[in-house]
Parts: structure tokens; C-alpha cells; sequence
């Protein structure tokens, strides 16, 4: 009953539109958008992730809790939605939910172990922010949520979108906006499904991962999307992330 529940939400994701992050957002199939995951939830909810290695999945820990199964969607050699097997969950001992809830700092991280590597896939390097972290400063989310708030399925496909620091980012939470409406109307920002997708920054050798989607807020701090974009930088947790992924036989 679990794999059947798990097959339609793939489905369903699979058959959508190619849309993602509320208010725009370009969509992509390759650089980093080719090592973004779709995770769901036998309690019917999907998230994002990033392979970091062939056989291992970042995203965030209030995506994986405990109690209910989990699957990485893949596309079989028909075009139609296949899950896979996800070994071993870790999740880190410093996860507060009520804290994340609230849209306060937590160790909002989490690895996921495959069976096998997916294919048609790539990595991408997990580093952490330029410190200081300056307001202003651009990075780049992606993430297959939704394009429109309480709509299911207007998500599915990667997308990606420029946006800029704000407030007093530091190395517990970095809170980003659309540097067009700097979160005082509807802008680009994350929404449902993009929790756990990667926050990247150019580094000398390439793109890197200093980030993970943890929760968004609608214009001026409503509920809602397309206001505030909460990130939980990899500052705190790089260390934990490579212990863990070497625990696994993954050297990153």
C-alpha cells in the first residue's frame, strides 16, 4: 500500500508541468540541476535533495523523520516514474523540528544512503559560505516544489533562481530574497517541495553546496512563499556531513 501511495505522488510529480519555485525561476536539466533528487513520503509529502556522491543524497532532516517510508524518484527506460531504495537515513543529533517550525536556527541536515547510484545523474561538491557572509550576497537555490502554493502539482521539475542575502546572514541561518522586491511583495522565492534543495555559491574550483532550502515565508513575513527563502548554511555541519558519507564509503 506504501509503495502504491509513493508511485502516485511520483507519478503525479513526473506528469507536471516544468515548474518550480514560486513566481519564476528558470528551468533546468543540467549543471547543478543535474544532481537534484526528488524524495517522497509515504505521509504524501516530496522534498528536494542534492547527490553529493553517487550514492549519497543531502537534504534536510525535517524531510526524513521518522515513521514514515521514504523513495527517491527516478525515471525508468519507459519514461515512467521509478523509486528508489533509500539503504540508511542520518540525521543530525543537533535537529530541533519545533526550532525549524518557528523558522529559528537548527541543524536542519540530513543523508540519505542509496542502494545504487541514479542515472542520468551528477555530484556536486559540498563546501561552506564565504565568511562574512554580506548582505547582498547572491547564491543560487534549485528545487522541484511547487509553482504555486497548495497545488501539488505544479511541481516536479527543476528550477532554479538567483537570489540575495538579507537581514544579519551569519553561519547559523542565512534568510534570502528576490533582490527585485527584496520580500516586500510576491517575489522568487521557495516554496513546498524545494525544502532540502541546495543553496549554492561559485567557488575558484566550480559551484559548490553552502546551503540547504529549510522553510520560506509569503511577502513581509506571511505565510506563505515568494517572500523569505531560510537556508541553513553547512558552516556547523560540513564536518558532520564527510564524517557521515565516510562512515558509508563515501569519500567526498
Amino acid at each position: 500500500m506504501k509503495t502504491a501511495k509513493l508511485l502516485t505522488i511520483a507519478a503525479l510529480l513526473l506528469a507536471a508541468p516544468a515548474h518550480a519555485i514560486v513566481n519564476g525561476g528558470t528551468p533546468q536539466t543540467e549543471g547543478v540541476a543535474r544532481a537534484v533528487v526528488t524524495i517522497v513520503g509515504s505521509r504524501g509529502n516530496f522534498c528536494s535533495g542534492s547527490l553529493i556522491a553517487p550514492k549519497i543524497v543531502l537534504t534536510v532532516a525535517h524531510c526524513v523523520q521518522p515513521g514514515a517510508d521514504y523513495k527517491i524518484v527516478a525515471t525508468g527506460a519507459d519514461g515512467k516514474p521509478e523509486l528508489q531504495n533509500i539503504r540508511a537515513i542520518a540525521i543530525h543529533p543537533g535537529f530541533n523540528m519545533q526550532a525549524m517550525q518557528s523558522h529559528r536556527a537548527t541543524a536542519d541536515v540530513a543523508l540519505l544512503q542509496l542502494e545504487i547510484p541514479l542515472k542520468g545523474k551528477s555530484t556536486v561538491a559540498v563546501g561552506t559560505p564565504q565568511i562574512p557572509i554580506q548582505v547582498g550576497s547572491r547564491f543560487t537555490i534549485a528545487g522541484i516544489g511547487v509553482t504555486v502554493r497548495g497545488d501539488g502539482k505544479s511541481g516536479g521539475a527543476t528550477r532554479v533562481a538567483s537570489l540575495v542575502a538579507t537581514g544579519k546572514p551569519g553561519t547559523l541561518q542565512i534568510r534570502l530574497v528576490d533582490p527585485v522586491t527584496n520580500g516586500s511583495s510576491a517575489g522568487i522565492g521557495a516554496c513546498t517541495g524545494d525544502s532540502g534543495g541546495p543553496v549554492i555559491e561559485d567557488k575558484p574550483n566550480g559551484p559548490a553546496i553552502i546551503g540547504v532550502i529549510s522553510w520560506s515565508t509569503g511577502p513581509n513575513g506571511s505565510d506563505g512563499c515568494g517572500g523569505l527563502t531560510g537556508v541553513t548554511p553547512l558552516t556547523l555541519y560540513r564536518d558532520w556531513i564527510l564524517q557521515t558519507a565516510r562512515s558509508w564509503g563515501a569519500a567526498l
